[in-house]
């Protein structure tokens, strides 16, 4: 079944990645710049993007010091952002007014800055749900095999079903197991493709209530009609929050 036309843009795809990055991390300070595999995480991550192939690669930055790490990467760009932004969402947005003014780039895609294990592969399917303008914005989701992710408050899962076809309305997102009874879970991975007036429009509006309560900045989009499809894949990548994700996600580059 073809997702319903919202909001009524029509998308021209043309993509751009911006990837936010900032020191301040409650959990692992300074991890954009820990090492894995020869090189600091934030150049890691912006290798898988431009290994994705889906267009122009731009780190919004915090600090100076994300944006002298990726100097020497080919093809990407960096933009310094006001570190007192209160998202990822608004420093990618608060980057893309500047590095494209002119509203070139009709799909923002929002990746974040902890995932270096992402298979690029993977990152370009983010972009089936908005074409033809068919979601505001499209998402990965991965399966749950074990009941401990599933019972995890740190790995959020959504609520949808992929009965009808390759692409899933997603309906909540939580940190609690849902939905109720048997059937598939899915781990949400936190990559966006907006489309770019829906992005816009996101960051007009104040934080929700159901955002506040679950510390989730997707339930601001569903609160306000702004509508998500989920196209799964095989597995999540492992990200970068704790001191034991950055040991193990070392480990599985050196084993590479």
């Amino acid at each position: 079944m073809t997702p319903p036309q919202v909001s009524g843009i029509t998308v021209s795809m043309k993509p751009i990645i911006v990837i936010p990055a900032r020191l301040a991390s409650t959990r692992l300070p300074r991890k954009p710049l820990a090492e894995i595999g020869g090189r600091t995480m934030i150049e890691q991550v912006a290798l898988r993007a431009v290994e994705s192939g889906l267009g122009r690669v731009v780190i919004a930055a915090a600090d100076q010091e994300i944006i002298d790490a990726v100097k020497c990467v080919s093809g990407v760009e960096a933009v310094l952002t006001d570190p007192a932004l209160p998202s990822g969402s608004d420093r990618v947005y608060a980057a893309l007014r500047e590095i494209d003014p002119a509203g070139e780039h009709d799909v923002v895609v929002n990746f974040q800055g902890d995932l270096p294990s992402m298979d690029p592969e993977a990152l370009r399917s983010v972009m089936v749900p908005v074409k033809h303008g068919a979601f505001d914005i499209g998402t990965l989701v991965a399966p749950i095999h074990l009941d401990e992710e599933l019972r995890a408050s740190q790995i959020v899962k959504v609520a949808c079903s992929f009965d009808d076809g390759p692409v899933a309305r997603g309906v909540y997102f939580s940190r609690q197991p849902i939905p109720f009874g048997p059937g598939a879970h899915w781990h949400h991975i936190g990559v966006y493709a907006w489309q770019r007036r829906a992005l816009e429009r996101f960051v007009s509006l104040p934080p929700s209530g159901l955002e506040r309560r679950e510390s989730l900045e997707q339930l601001r989009a569903l609160e306000h009609g702004i509508s998500i499809g989920c196209v799964k894949i095989a597995e999540a990548p492992r990200g970068v929050d704790t001191a034991e994700d950055l040991a193990f996600v070392r480990k599985a580059f050196t084993c590479q």
